[in-house]
This record gives C-alpha cells, sequence and structure tokens, in this order.
C-alpha cells in the first residue's frame, strides 16, 4: 500500500516566508485581534493569511465574497508564478516552538482512498477524534472550487523503533535546505529540507514496516481488528472535508482518470507519536450567551453524582465571573472527563441557547469566562502514549479532545499543492 508518498510541493520562490506563512486557521477563533495583528504586519504581501479563511471570521456574514477572493488569489498567485515546484518530493522539517522545544516531520501526500473518518472505521488511515460531520459542509465550500491546497494536518504514527522521521533528522545535515525563518507572532522557527533519494525510500520503506499484520497485533495486543497504520494528530476536519470532495470528484471520473488525480491525495505532515516534543494538551470548552447558574443547575441535575470534594472521580474546573470551582464526578459515561462533559453540553445546548467554543489554554478559558453571560470548563489532558491503543480498541475520542500542543504551537501554513 502507498498511504503516504511523496507530493509535487509547491513553496514560493522569493517571497518574505515570515509574511508567506501563518498559523492554522481554527487557532484564535475567539480571537480576532490576533487575525488582525496578522494582517497588519502581512500588509500587501503574498501570503498564506490571504487564502485561508480563518474561522474568527466564518460569522461575518461575508463568507461568500470571502471564498471567491481566496480563490481568485490562488489563481493569481499560480498566474504570477511566485511558486517554486518540488515535484515528488518529500520534505524534512523541524519546528522549534515557543517553548524551545523542537518537533519533527515529513511532508508529503496521504491517499485518501486509505482514509475513512466516519464511526467505527477500520480504515489505515483513521481520525483519533469523532467528526462533526456539521462542520465539513462549510469547509467544502472553500475547498471545492480552490486550485490548490495548503495543509495544516499533521499525521500521527506509532513508531516505537523510531525508524522513519529520527534517521532523516540524523541526516539532516547533509540535505537541501529549503526554508528557514522566524514564524509570526511569536510562533516559534522553522527549517524545511528537500529529502533524497536514499532518505525518500527509508522513509517509504518504514511506513511499509507499520503495516505487518503480525507487527501490529503483537504491538497492540489484538487479533481482530483491521491494521492502523497513519492516525490524525490534528486537522481532522480539513482531512474529513479534503476526504469529502474527493468522493463527489471520484464520481465524474473513469477508474483510470481516479488513480492519479490530484484530489486524491492530500498533503500533510507525519509525526512519530513518540517524538519527545510532541506533547498532548487539553482541549477546553467556553459557553457564550448562557446564564452560568442555569447551566450549572442543569449540570449537577445531569450528573446527580457530583462532589466538589476530590473523590476520586473525573475533574473538571469551571470558571465564571471571576468565580471557580472544581468538580469530580463519578460513575462517568465516559471514559475521559472531556467525553462526560460533551455528553451533556451536546444535549444542554440542543435545547437551550449558547454557543460552545473549543479553546487552547486554561489562562485564556478563565479571561475569556469573566464576560457577562459565558462560562468556561477547564479539563486535564490525556497521555499520548494512550492513543493509537484507545482508537485501535474503542473507537476514535470524543470530538476535541486534545490539542498537539497550544495554539501557538500548531502547524503554519506554508507548503501548497495543487488540487
Amino acid at each position: 500500500m502507498d498511504i503516504f508518498k511523496p507530493a509535487d510541493i509547491l513553496l514560493p520562490k522569493n517571497e518574505d516566508f515570515s509574511k508567506w506563512s501563518v498559523v492554522a486557521c481554527d487557532q484564535y477563533s475567539s480571537e480576532p485581534e490576533y487575525w488582525k495583528t496578522a494582517a497588519e504586519y502581512v500588509g500587501d504581501a503574498p501570503s498564506t493569511l490571504n487564502i485561508i479563511f480563518p474561522e474568527a471570521y466564518l460569522n461575518d456574514g461575508d463568507g461568500d465574497a470571502r471564498i471567491k477572493k481566496i480563490n481568485e488569489t490562488m489563481e493569481k498567485y499560480i498566474k504570477d508564478g511566485i511558486f517554486a515546484e518540488y515535484p515528488s518530493s518529500l520534505i524534512y522539517v523541524e519546528r522549534t516552538q515557543p517553548n524551545g522545544k523542537v518537533r519533527h516531520g515529513i511532508v508529503g501526500e496521504i491517499d485518501l482512498e486509505y482514509y475513512d473518518f466516519s464511526k467505527g472505521s477500520q480504515s489505515a488511515v483513521r481520525a483519533t477524534e469523532g467528526t462533526i460531520i456539521s462542520r465539513i459542509p462549510p469547509r467544502q465550500k472553500i475547498r471545492k472550487d480552490a486550485p490548490l491546497e495548503l495543509p495544516h494536518i499533521l499525521m500521527l504514527v506509532d513508531d516505537r523503533r523510531n525508524e522513519i522521521v529520527e534517521p532523516v533528522t540524523a541526516r539532516a545535515s547533509e540535505l537541501t535546505a529549503l526554508y528557514d525563518f522566524e514564524l509570526m507572532q511569536g510562533g516559534g522557527h522553522i527549517k524545511g529540507m528537500l529529502l533524497d533519494d536514499a532518505a525518500k525510500k527509508a522513509v517509504l520503506d518504514g511506513i511499509h514496516r507499520l503495516e505487518d499484520r503480525a507487527d501490529f497485533e503483537a504491538k497492540y495486543g489484538v487479533k481482530d481488528k483491521e491494521t492502523l497504520v497513519i492516525a490524525v494528530g490534528d486537522g481532522n476536519h480539513s482531512l474529513a472535508t479534503a476526504k469529502t470532495c474527493w468522493e463527489e470528484i471520484k464520481k465524474s471520473l473513469t477508474e483510470e482518470e481516479q488513480k492519479n488525480h490530484p484530489a486524491r491525495f492530500a498533503l500533510v505532515e507525519l509525526m512519530n507519536l513518540h517524538d519527545e516534543a510532541l506533547e498532548f494538551e487539553p482541549i477546553h470548552r467556553v459557553i457564550f450567551g448562557v446564564d452560568p447558574h442555569a447551566i450549572l443547575a442543569s449540570l449537577y441535575a445531569y450528573y446527580p453524582q457530583i462532589s466538589e470534594t476530590d473523590n476520586g472521580g473525573q475533574k473538571i474546573v469551571i470558571t465564571y465571573q471571576g468565580e471557580e470551582k472544581t468538580i469530580y464526578i463519578t460513575d462517568a459515561p465516559s471514559n475521559l472527563a472531556i467525553g462526560t462533559l460533551q455528553k451533556f453540553l451536546d444535549e444542554y445546548l440542543a435545547s437551550n441557547d449558547g454557543e460552545i467554543d473549543y479553546i487552547h489554554g486554561a489562562d485564556v478559558v478563565r479571561s475569556l469566562s469573566q464576560k457577562d453571560g459565558t462560562i468556561g470548563f477547564i479539563v486535564d489532558g490525556m497521555e499520548k502514549n494512550d492513543l493509537f491503543t484507545t482508537v485501535i480498541k474503542d473507537g476514535s475520542l470524543p470530538r476535541k479532545t486534545f490539542s498537539m500542543g497550544e495554539a501557538c504551537d500548531k502547524r503554519f501554513y506554508l507548503e501548497a499543492k495543487k488540487i
């Protein structure tokens, strides 16, 4: 199986990379001032900021005009020849995060035929969290007429023998440098190098070894599960959107045309789950437009076993208007506190006013929850080494369970591919 393979990667030739590259569109969604500052910094320079749709603006009412402008700008960038193309390439990436830790990845493309985001999927490429189907159509609208894709998708392999990314790291000084610059707004530093033929072969051989059925069963102690080779770490809904668009496109193609159509493949960055810099951070919840006391009364009624003293139950910190309390829930319906919380929130918001947002950073939750009509819920994170085993045995986790780092650690748009 060629699940992950080299791609025809586009990079700007003579542009200021620090202005070209911006953080993933789903970050700072409740902080439009971040995006305003980014726009001021970019100015008139070519930038991925001009060809993405920051989610902070999703409810502004100008979506169609914004999408039209995005597609026109993509076409202009292609026509103006700002890109250099690197055919059939893999790029090794070193990202120095704001905390000083360096994470390592390989940019290539995923074959969407091996990916299925549906509940209970047994595909070789699998979602790790529940996919919110309602979040796909707005993203599909953005992507369906776009001539380019730019990934903020991070994929994971459970490479316990360090045979895929780490050997490339050891040879990084021998590879051809493609970019090396500071990311905007405190995003850290990033370097990218073009893999040579030997490095490409080693990466692909390593992924093929992960497909071995006997090794898979021994590693996870299972007999009745299909092999999971690559899991989505970040950008689940972006990959699900790419898959949805591809399923529509392929309907009009012959089998021969489907084999190499560019929309069949999605550009991603592949990382080893065991990279020391990779940290799983919890994703918290903030609810806007509610009466905090009313939602709390409903929560306590929903889970009458709630205790405000530590009884070994699942821990949730609640904050609103300067008040803060910690609750513990025993006999919970989910293995994770966030799943237990989300079950209640889904049912509450289905029949009550209120808008939910998914927030990185407890301090941001506390700040946002100072406002009237707002309440925040803070949860602990999960252990990253449990990820593959949990997905294989139990299926995908509750949506927005974890984040790979804080908002400032997220992948920045940089490489592109024609679709």
